[in-house]
């Protein structure tokens, strides 16, 4: 799994049941690989690349998760029975029809010496969805016992049950526009909130960025890198100077207050928060003054690697021909059975 903050990769190695007629999970092994500064560089500047350029990085960086797999089997001394990979997304454009995660699984699957499943968003932007948020089948058949999952990854997304339907939906960017200024001052990230939290909110830009259209649509939405670059973006560009202090602060209180308005026009109770912005405590506290949800902070493995572990049941789910996808969430024509195979997958025929 590599998410839109290109922290690095997640590996993780999971063991999934199917017992009186609930499904089961155990973490066996879990780890970040971080990118060096060449795969950095690389897939910053992918989107705009030649075609030639982006076919030979497709097929590297399946080589790439390959030889990753190989060496996270040794490192940890666990066995694995497929690869189930999400890739790293480059283009996400469902409006026109295409999605694309890199990672070439014959690629992946030959440098691994395992059986992959992978591009699991393409069917679904083919037939008429959004290709996301795919998580929510898990937090349907895994984390059922909470009202609402909630993730802070590169993007704010949420998963909830409304009328014995799974709904979820993009919110907000979250991490991508944290970092991204945060880096501007040196920082990897904004540790725990506290550049944000010692600056005060533009109250003027706070204003514009929660008047941005995508917040008025309803059901299936999602958000990808050229929505920030088309429409959050530019709003810095209108001639008022910012401090990067300043805008940590506002952005923080943007998510914070797009979040809380999702959780209290559900009327959602419980939410299980995870993603790398669940360390951000000025944020989760940012949240938690603007709604009277309970929010749940788990141990940090699953705040890490929640969507790795959701990725392999997925992979589960598409080699034993289940229902992977959900038609509510992604507003596709169907529910259906999302990702490519390559190599001989033995399970099955068990």
């Amino acid at each position: 799994m590599s998410g839109t903050s290109l922290d690095g990769v997640d590996v993780l190695c999971a063991h999934f049941s199917f017992e009186n007629n609930q499904w089961k999970y155990e973490i066996l092994a879990a780890k970040t690989y971080p990118y060096s500064d060449m795969w950095l560089s690389r897939l910053q500047h992918l989107p705009t690349e030649s075609a030639s350029n982006f076919a030979k990085t497709h097929a590297f960086y399946g080589r790439y998760l390959g030889q990753l797999v190989q060496t996270f089997l040794k490192e940890t001394g666990v066995q694995a029975d497929f690869v189930a990979s999400h890739g790293h997304t480059i283009f996400h454009q469902p409006a026109i029809g295409f999605t694309s995660q890199i990672g070439d699984g014959a690629a992946l699957s030959a440098y691994a010496g395992l059986p992959v499943v992978c591009d699991f968003r393409s069917l679904d932007v083919a037939l008429g969805g959004q290709g996301a948020p795919l998580v929510p089948i898990g937090d349907e058949l895994l984390f059922a016992k909470y009202d609402a999952c909630l993730n802070l990854g590169g993007f704010s997304n949420i998963s909830f049950k409304r009328d014995q339907v799974r709904l979820a939906f993009d919110i907000s960017p979250c991490n991508l526009i944290l970092n991204k200024v945060a880096q501007e001052l040196g920082f990897a990230y904004d540790n725990k909130g506290i550049l944000a939290k010692s600056a005060q909110a533009n109250l003027e830009l706070l204003t514009q960025l929660n008047a941005l259209p995508f917040y008025h649509l309803v059901g299936a939405k999602s958000l990808g890198i050229e929505w920030l670059n088309q429409t959050f973006w530019p709003l810095l560009a209108a001639g008022n100077e910012y401090s990067q202090t300043e805008l940590l602060s506002t952005f923080t209180q943007h998510i914070a207050i797009q979040i809380a308005q999702v959780l209290n026009e559900k009327a959602i109770q419980d939410v299980l928060i995870t993603g790398g912005g669940a360390f951000n405590d000025y944020l989760v506290e940012q949240i938690q003054e603007k709604t009277a949800a309970s929010l749940v902070v788990p141990e940090i493995e699953l705040v890490q690697f929640k969507e790795a572990l959701i990725f392999a049941f997925l992979g589960v789910l598409r080699i034993t021909n289940q229902n992977n996808v959900l038609q509510a969430v992604t507003g596709s024509k169907k529910n259906h059975i999302g990702g490519a195979i390559y190599g001989n997958f033995s399970l099955l025929d068990q």
